[in-house]
């Protein structure tokens, strides 16, 4: 995916001996389950083409991410349809591509799957009652615990092979607690299919696994050590535990290399660095600022002020920070660089194709994809 010259700017810089040591991380916080890479947190080639070396699954949450994953060798038995917002033609396109997992949490989407996916297999994503994750979904998606066991007994009478319940505790989610908390609520789900003669196979935690940024966020092992504990007690040994990292595994692979446009004294006194990249062009987890991304200059030696911070558009809401206090160096010219940090997720993948005439964030891969 690299593109243009190595000088450009904004530019997204991944390297990939970091994707892998993340993987290997997980694996080794949690050693019985299956990965499941959210592809939508980071959709490059290669980061694709090194997770299936290293046996990952991949969560698609569209024909584009399904047939991007089949383009880099990536085998459809082992995707799962995870977005469970789709038109009947995207799950009869996704069958014929081979894809033979799928995520729902409406009977709608049911009837759809068992009509144009006949004999898949189904995970039904219920909404727990984790606490709120600093980039939190809402309601969204998933439907009441209740429900989720009417759906997985109906899923049964369509002929469609129930997998289990899924949940998904927010992204960005730093209380080891939400997983507890959504594994003790698809257990009781489980007990009551096994009332019905339906086995649950798996259950899938989700994603919202964390990443340190300006706050530091819980160790791997730590929350590993939660999920397996939990997991343990919920359910029995022959159950396989799924995992849907995204951010765990590529946020702190990537900088994103920006450039001051300009500096200015506002009216009421505040100091604004304009960037060449905002909200619109990669930046958009910035929104309400729930992401507090870390900045590097090449003058952090300099004294330091506080900055609101925002991108070149032309747009009122392209602010990146004026709540939150970010720290930079007095001296700050147009011109200067700037690396933002931990930007491997949800970075280029949000970028607008030319909003303001802006170009989507450019990526740039380093580092072997085989040792």
């Amino acid at each position: 995916m690299t593109n243009r010259n190595l000088l450009e700017s904004p530019r997204l810089v991944i390297d990939l001996h970091r994707v892998r040591a993340n993987y290997q991380a997980l694996r080794a916080a949690l050693p019985a389950a299956r990965i499941r890479f959210a592809v939508k947190a980071s959709p490059v080639p290669e980061i694709i083409r090194l997770l299936n070396d290293e046996g990952a699954e991949f969560d698609v949450a569209s024909i584009g991410e399904i047939e991007l994953c089949i383009a880099q060798g990536v085998d459809p038995a082992v995707m799962c349809y995870g977005n469970p917002i789709k038109k009947a033609a995207h799950i009869a396109a996704a069958r014929a591509a081979g894809v033979r997992r799928y995520a729902f949490d409406t009977e709608d989407d049911l009837a759809r799957i068992a009509e144009h996916a006949p004999g898949a297999e189904v995970e039904c994503r219920f909404l727990s009652s984790a606490p709120q994750s600093q980039t939190p979904f809402g309601t969204k998606f998933g439907c009441d615990p209740g429900e989720a066991k009417r759906l997985l007994v109906r899923a049964r009478d369509l002929g469609l092979r129930v997998a289990g319940p899924y949940f998904h505790v927010g992204s960005q989610q730093t209380d080891p607690i939400a997983w507890r908390i959504g594994i003790e609520q698809a257990g009781a789900i489980a007990e009551a299919l096994a009332v019905k003669d339906i086995p649950v196979p798996s259950v899938n935690v989700g994603g919202g696994l964390p990443i340190s940024y300006a706050d530091a966020a819980p160790e791997l092992s730590e929350l590993g050590a939660v999920i397996a504990e939990a997991f343990a007690t919920h359910f029995p040994e022959h159950t396989e535990l799924v995992v849907e990292p995204g951010r765990a595994l590529v946020g702190n692979t990537g900088v994103i290399h920006a450039e001051v446009v300009n500096v200015r004294q506002a009216p009421d006194g505040r100091r604004w660095i304009y960037l060449d990249i905002g909200r619109y062009n990669g930046m958009a987890e910035t929104e309400n600022e729930y992401i507090a991304y870390r900045f590097e200059t090449d003058r952090d030696d300099d004294p330091m002020d506080e900055a609101v911070v925002a991108g070149p558009t032309c747009d009122g809401d392209d602010v990146l920070y004026q709540r939150t206090r970010v720290l930079l160096p007095t001296t700050l010219r147009a011109g200067d660089p700037v690396r933002i940090l931990d930007t491997g997720a949800y970075t280029a993948s949000y970028s607008s194709v030319s909003f303001n005439g802006f170009p989507p964030l450019t990526v740039h891969v380093i580092g072997a994809e085989r040792e």
